[in-house]
């Protein structure tokens, strides 16, 4: 028997693993998958073996990955790796490498294979998601009339690398898988908020399939923090591009990220954060103490400097705080229409059925039977399935979930023509 471990993981931890502790046989990072047969060979001789290398074009574009449930309704395609942002506290560029995107013929091939299997939402991956660039065929970027150049970043936001040329671009590519299935619903993560000109917004506020729901990982709120993280805005021009997406998409869910205790976080630089949080309003956010990484910039430069005990107390703090305004911000859906796609049972209850609106917050509602016109006219009962769409009047909220009652089924082109004519 052989033991390996694979991944980014084994990249990172390679020394201590292989060398220090020799726990395992063989030792595989992310983009040397290709080199297994070789690496196995090797241990036959009783040597162990390693290949961390990183790839500057390893896509993983021949590798798709295999669904063992029938009833799942959702997918995942990664279109890109990588990342060359290299935020102070961020190990990515050092375990996934630079950024390569895979071909646009080859994300569209997969996402039609998808939708002529009968998933209804598909999500595009990618460690910078809008920052996609596929140089492969020498094409220029266009979205109906626009040809570049066009501002390629948000504004008010920097890059620490040069100024990126040529390729199709995310918005070229999200506007394409839109437009494969119009019944499918198309999602995106995680991206960074300096990727977004108004090509690709225009595009979301356009396709209806596309999610009106964007992630905007902030990490802080203060501006001497961002620039010590090496994030390429400030705290103003965060909030001008929340306002900016917020007058293009109206009806916009938010989600962020924000790390608590990151090096040289005073008190006032975590009141900030805070504020930030009541400024938004988002739906979602993903809350962390930082944790010093090892390789990263933060690392060699920087002082990890609040203790612990004072990290937990802020987050904690903040915890508090976003439960607060996501319960205001759920409520504020009771008594609306939403366009639900059915995942299954609830957990807590079979009785009930689970699915998710357009921002991605979970929707409960009983599990009932609900009219439906046969061919003849008449009215008939329909049971709901996941991958149904279905129209749910919301009840109640927390700061995580909403409920409410279902109305009838519907398709997803159906329900936004609905949404326009009475808007």
């Amino acid at each position: 028997m052989k033991i390996g471990i694979l991944g980014c993981m084994a990249e990172r931890l390679k020394t201590k693993i292989l060398e220090r502790e020799q726990l395992v046989d063989i030792v595989v990072g992310p983009d040397a998958y290709r080199d297994l047969p070789r690496l196995l060979a090797i241990t036959d001789t009783g040597q162990t073996a390693i290949n961390v290398l990183l790839s500057l074009d390893e896509t993983y574009a021949d590798v798709r990955p295999v669904s063992l449930s029938r009833n799942t309704k959702s997918a995942f395609v990664s279109i890109m790796r990588g990342c060359d942002n290299m935020c102070s506290y961020c190990i990515v560029p050092f375990t996934r490498g630079r950024e390569r995107s895979r071909s646009i013929t080859s994300i569209l091939d997969e996402v039609k294979q998808l939708s002529d299997k009968g998933v209804k939402e598909v999500t595009l991956l990618g460690q910078n998601v809008n920052s996609y660039r596929d140089k492969s065929g020498g094409q220029q970027y266009s979205v109906g009339q626009l040809q570049l150049p066009q501002p390629d970043t948000s504004r008010g936001f920097i890059t620490v690398y040069k100024p990126k040329l040529g390729g199709i671009r995310f918005a070229e590519l999200l506007d394409k898988v839109a437009d494969i299935d119009p019944e499918m619903r198309v999602r995106f993560t995680s991206p960074h908020p300096k990727d977004f000109p108004d090509e690709v917004l225009s595009v979301i506020q356009e396709r209806s399939n596309v999610c009106k729901q964007l992630h905007l990982p902030a990490q802080s709120g203060n501006s001497c923090v961002l620039d010590l993280m090496r994030r390429g805005y400030t705290r103003e021009a965060y909030i001008d591009l929340v306002h900016h997406i917020r007058s293009i998409i109206p009806d916009v869910s938010l989600s962020s990220d924000f790390m608590f205790g990151f090096c040289g976080e005073t008190e006032e630089a975590f009141n900030d954060t805070l504020s930030l949080l009541t400024l938004v309003q988002y739906n979602v956010c993903y809350l962390f103490a930082y944790s010093m990484r090892q390789k990263t910039h933060a690392y060699h430069k920087l002082q990890d400097s609040v203790q612990q005990k004072v990290k937990l107390q802020r987050l904690n703090k903040a915890v508090t705080l976003f439960r607060e305004l996501a319960q205001q911000v759920n409520e504020r859906q009771i008594g609306t229409l939403q366009l639900v796609l059915v995942e299954g049972d609830s957990k807590r209850s079979s009785a009930e059925l689970a699915g998710r609106n357009d921002g991605n917050t979970k929707v409960i509602f009983p599990k009932i039977k609900l009219p439906s016109t046969t061919s003849d006219d008449k009215i008939s009962e329909t049971e709901i399935f996941p991958g149904d769409y279905v129209v749910v009047e919301i009840k109640s909220a927390s700061s995580q979930i909403l409920k409410g009652t279902p109305i009838q089924h519907t398709t997803l082109q159906d329900f936004y023509r609905f949404k326009t004519a009475i808007s």
